[in-house]
């Protein structure tokens, strides 16, 4: 750790990427309620038979801090990724640009050019992020899914995103 002196410290954490599993949800409550918590280990169903890749962002102690899936079923010819998160406390550090770059790589290992996502419009901090990494939008549409509230009950929640895509040149390493 490195400290200024304006009594601001800087930690380095090293990490890797890795595909999650069912025994990290335990330790995901981070990125969601149980009821998304539920939904993810469904994704990790379709991931074991190839439909997707649900990818991790892990600490030394392969402990996941970003998480993240690709799924190649949802836009002919691309990889859509969805249900990204990093948590809170290290957001903004770059882990969502290692996973959304992780998640790219799988995207061309499979021979897909094209790498898609959708964001809510009322989120211009992903927005940006992803223009930084060279999407650009192409589209909007509604979208809604269940969503847990504190008390657990479950509500469904609707929003209109913005469509953002990217192409993903050849042979390309970031």
């Amino acid at each position: 750790m490195n400290t200024s002196p304006a009594g601001t410290a800087e930690v380095a954490l090293r990490l890797h990427v890795r595909d999650l599993t069912p025994a990290d949800l335990a330790a995901c409550g981070w990125a969601g309620s149980v009821t998304h918590l539920r939904q993810v280990a469904v994704e990790l169903g379709r991931a074991s038979v190839g439909h997707v890749d649900y990818l991790a962002v892990c600490t030394a102690v392969d402990l996941p801090v970003a998480i993240g899936g690709v799924d190649y079923r949802a836009a002919p010819g691309a990889g859509v990724l969805w249900q990204l998160a990093v948590v809170p406390a290290l957001q903004s550090c770059g882990l969502g640009t290692l996973l959304i770059r992780a998640a790219e790589e799988r995207i061309r290992a499979r021979g897909l050019r094209r790498a898609e996502l959708a964001v809510e419009e009322g989120n211009p901090r992903a927005r940006a992020l992803y223009e930084r990494l060279g999407y650009a939008a192409f589209d909007r549409r509604p979208e809604a899914w269940d969503e847990e509230a504190p008390d657990g009950s479950v509500r469904r929640y609707e929003t209109v995103c913005v469509l953002m895509r990217k192409e993903l040149p050849v042979g390309a390493v970031h």
